[in-house]
């Protein structure tokens, strides 16, 4: 509920700070005195846009706050609104997200206008009324359908998608087999394109490669100096010496290993002369096979191990065109299912709603007939579409007729502004007790309506603030005599400013304001009388 209103430079309002009480706050005072500024700066702090219109002319910035409490938690709420335009929000002193307040408000209250009323003509409004009546036992039957529903749309988005991917794949089957016929037939290996530049390069120089190695050996090995019985008379002379220190053996050693790993590398200079011969046919396929790869390669603008994963590719959506029509039976037969789960779901949602209909039809016409329609008859109709949806397959219209003999129609075309006032309580009354907000606020509702229907209202609105808090603007003496606590907004004007004040009445400071309500500026006795038999008559 909402303890404090702190209202600072905001439009006519210079500083006004009001404590709100639990029960019924009513705020009173003339026509344009600012009663609706008053609530616009509470949508504000709980949530609503901000324009720099609402800030006071010649100051920086208008600045609400509000203390409310809810589920046992103290909240500071402030709204800043600069008149170059910033908007600043925060909750307990910690910067928060517009969406952010606007979430933690939804749940400390509702603001329910002069035409606020207007939702209850829209039909789309009345299946969520009667969902919330008794939501315990709707809400899983919703759950249910929406799960369903859910699932039922991602087969047949899924189905479309294999219809299309069937119909484009059947045109690109034939280009897609070419594709793979020629990649596969290419039997690629990851590396060959590497290992065939290396060999094409071998076979074009084999006559040099081939007499530089024979050069190499011949030098090593033939002629009047061979090195390789060069290195070997050497090692073997040093060898003679190594007894005589460690030094000496130390460098026959060195000199034997490099004598081996020459000897060895002869042996290897032999091998690679005798393997290299020039092989035109070979360097031929070689030459054709590099082009082959290097055209498949440009063609796909991809390189080995991508091709052969491209041709991986290509198998699969091949196979996947092949077994569509497997695949779309298999589909058809889960989207057929669903549909008998669905419609059971939607028909057991359907009749947790009629009950629950049945439930409020009965409350609602206990309301109406306490609201003073004697002779109204209310009734919930139902219809049915066939197209399925996450809310089932119900369509919900609030039938009502006021007048004994005449037959239900919709609430558009039936109620006036003042029974539609009327009418909105009585299901306030009802459904407030299970939305769980503790906080209602009413802006001039009682438009439209006055005597003894005015009377009526006010006692409606005590009997729902017994459970909620209820902060009602209005101009009717009939209700204000039941607030609990009772407002004054005024405004005066000085040479250059107009300013907006908001009082908390005393007994005897609310008896006048009802007197003024009831015969204007000119307080009599008669008139206060009749403002104390007012709230006599209220208790």
């Amino acid at each position: 509920m909402i303890k404090h209103i702190s209202i600072r430079n905001f439009a006519i309002i210079e500083n006004v700070d009001l404590d709100l009480g639990d029960g019924l706050n009513i705020i009173t005072g003339e026509t344009g005195a600012g009663k609706s500024i008053v609530i616009e700066a509470v949508s504000l702090a709980l949530g609503s846009r901000a324009d720099t219109a609402f800030v006071r002319s010649g100051c920086d910035k208008a600045t609400i706050q509000m203390i409310a409490y809810y589920d046992g938690e103290e909240y500071i709420i402030t709204r800043d609104i600069s008149a170059g335009g910033r908007n600043i929000c925060r909750i307990n002193d910690e910067i928060v997200t517009l969406g952010t307040l606007s979430n933690l408000c939804s749940k400390l209250a509702d603001i329910h206008g002069q035409y606020d009323h207007q939702s209850l003509l829209y039909p789309d409004n009345h299946i969520r009324l009667v969902d919330l009546y008794r939501r315990d036992e709707i809400s899983g039957a919703k759950s249910d359908v929406a799960l369903l529903f859910y699932e039922y749309e991602a087969l047949l988005k899924k189905m479309a998608t294999l219809k299309k991917d069937q119909a484009e794949g059947q045109r690109q089957k034939d280009f897609m087999e070419y594709e793979l016929h020629e990649i596969t037939e290419a039997h690629l290996i990851p590396g060959e394109d590497f290992r065939l530049a290396e060999e094409i390069s071998l076979l074009q120089n084999s006559e040099k490669i081939f007499q530089n190695l024979a050069g190499a050996y011949q030098l090593a090995t033939d002629g009047d100096f061979p090195v390789l019985a060069a290195m070997k008379q050497v090692a073997d002379m040093v060898e003679y010496t190594s007894e005589y220190s460690e030094e000496l053996a130390e460098l026959a050693e060195r000199i034997k290993g490099v004598y081996y790993e020459y000897e060895d590398a002869c042996s290897s200079i032999r091998e690679c002369r005798d393997k290299t011969v020039f092989d035109p046919e070979a360097l031929d396929n070689a030459i054709q096979r590099e082009e082959m790869i290097n055209r498949l390669k440009n063609k796909h603008g991809r390189d080995i191990p991508q091709l052969i994963m491209y041709a991986d590719e290509l198998k699969l959506r091949l196979d996947s065109i092949e077994n569509a029509d497997e695949e779309m039976c298999r589909i058809e037969s889960e989207i057929k299912k669903i549909v008998i789960a669905l419609k059971d779901a939607s028909n057991k949602l359907s009749c947790a709603r009629k009950e629950s209909a049945k439930a409020l039809e009965k409350l609602i016409t206990e309301q109406l007939t306490q609201l003073n329609f004697t002779d109204a008859e209310f009734r919930i109709d139902f219809k049915d579409i066939e197209a399925f949806s996450p809310e089932g397959t119900d369509i919900v219209e609030f039938l009502i007729t006021t007048n004994r003999g005449e037959p239900l129609k919709s609430l558009s075309k039936i109620a006036s502004g003042g029974e539609m006032s009327r009418i909105m309580l009585a299901f306030k009354k009802i459904i407030g007790d299970y939305d769980e907000i503790p906080t209602m606020i009413f802006d001039e509702i009682d438009s439209g309506i006055s005597g003894i229907a005015a009377s009526v209202v006010g006692r409606k609105l005590r009997e729902i603030a017994e459970k909620h808090q209820i902060i009602c603007i209005t101009h009717l003496p009939q209700i204000a005599a039941y607030g609990t606590s009772n407002y004054r907004i005024s405004k005066h004007s000085d040479d250059s400013m107009t300013y907006t004040t908001v009082d908390a009445l005393n007994e005897k400071e609310r008896i006048a304001e009802i007197a003024r309500l009831l015969g204007g500026e000119n307080i009599t006795d008669t008139t206060l009388a009749s403002a104390r038999e007012l709230i006599y008559a209220s208790k």
